[in-house]
């Protein structure tokens, strides 16, 4: 219930605050953060994430072959290949992202809209969950 509450807290803010920095807020409330702010903030969320780790953890040792030998080394070259195709991917994303980020932007209204929309399937979500319970 709490975890709900909070999703439709969170929406409830999205709504409030859908024209923050689209220039029709009345003010600058929009503050830009660095590329390099931007990439620490990707690192972290990447290392600590749990898929991350239980990937790294449970299922790569899985494709080692123990009667190859030097366990160590194959396990380095499968995490340098998981972390080229993360890096690929994740690098493919950021481009469409930042290129429909900057077609939103181009209409502050447009940008407004996503957002509330975005906000109002946080409480529906949060409502959701907070009917339906915990089944198991």
């Amino acid at each position: 219930m709490l975890g709900a509450a909070y999703l439709i807290y969170l929406g409830v803010l999205a709504i409030r605050h859908r024209r923050a920095g689209t220039g029709t807020d009345g003010g600058d409330s929009h503050r830009a953060l660095t590329s390099w702010t931007l990439l620490r903030q990707g690192f972290i969320v990447g290392v600590t994430n749990p898929k991350t780790i239980v990937f790294f953890v449970a299922a790569l040792p899985q494709f080692v072959n123990f009667h190859a030998g030097v366990i160590p080394v194959q396990m380095m070259v499968l995490g340098f290949v998981f972390v080229l195709i993360a890096f690929v991917c994740d690098a493919v994303w950021a481009v469409l992202a930042s290129s429909a980020a900057s077609w939103f932007a181009r209409s502050p209204r447009r940008l407004a809209a996503v957002r509330a929309t975005g906000g109002g399937m946080m409480i529906g979500l949060g409502g959701n969950f907070a009917l339906t319970g915990n089944k198991g």
